[in-house]
């Protein structure tokens, strides 16, 4: 009888998780929902130009900088993707997803869906989950009841919606996140994680 190693399908490899979706779906809501169920994950922390929304923190919800260090960090190779959304910069420090992935834990981010494309391009083994609304009314109202753009800014935020739904295909997972359900979305996206790690063949993020 040949002994057979399970080792090498056991060890689970950290997965880099890209949270992506259009302004006003919830991706904030959905990783404070995921923080709040106390996982082993790694939360990245995107830097950003734009100010901070009432009761953001600083080093929390975001990395808050001007334009000349968000351009020192781009010059310096800090940034692991970034872009313009809306008149603002966003990015992804390198070196904190580089060592959140040696330190074996799951890492998370949220981005916006042309930085999800870029990862893709650069880590073609991260996993991807496009998060949505379950239409475009229910998309439109959540972006109206934040009251944070004006309305030149919201016709653009729904315009630029309609072209990011298109880029769906490119994702592993879709998943809905309806009001008043932010639960069973968050409950979707761990159980896709909790799946992920069972795979005979893992996937390895390198960075």
């Amino acid at each position: 009888m040949t002994d057979i190693s399970l080792s090498q399908y056991l060890n689970q490899e950290p997965l880099l998780i890209v949270i992506s979706g259009p302004s006003g779906v919830g991706k904030d809501a959905v990783i404070k929902g995921m923080k709040e169920r106390q996982q082993e994950f790694h939360f990245v922390v995107t830097a950003t130009t734009r100010p901070p929304r009432s009761g953001e923190v600083d080093g929390v919800d975001y990395i808050f900088v001007s334009s000349e260090r968000f351009a020192e960090m781009i010059d310096q190779g800090e940034l692991l993707e970034y872009a313009l959304v809306y008149n603002d910069y966003k990015g992804v420090p390198k070196e904190q997803v580089r060592k959140a992935l040696a330190s074996c834990k799951d890492v998370v981010m949220r981005v916006d869906v042309q930085g999800a494309a870029r990862i893709n391009e650069l880590i073609p083994e991260a996993l991807l989950i496009f998060l949505t609304t379950q239409d475009e009314d229910e998309l439109i109202k959540r972006l109206e009841s934040r009251q944070t753009e004006s309305t030149d800014d919201l016709v653009l935020r729904i315009a630029t919606a309609r072209q990011e739904f298109k880029r769906i295909p490119e994702y592993d997972y879709l998943v809905v996140n309806r009001d008043g359900e932010l639960d069973e979305a968050v409950d979707t996206i761990l159980a896709i994680i909790k799946a992920e790690h069972h795979r005979v063949q893992q996937r390895k993020a390198t960075l």
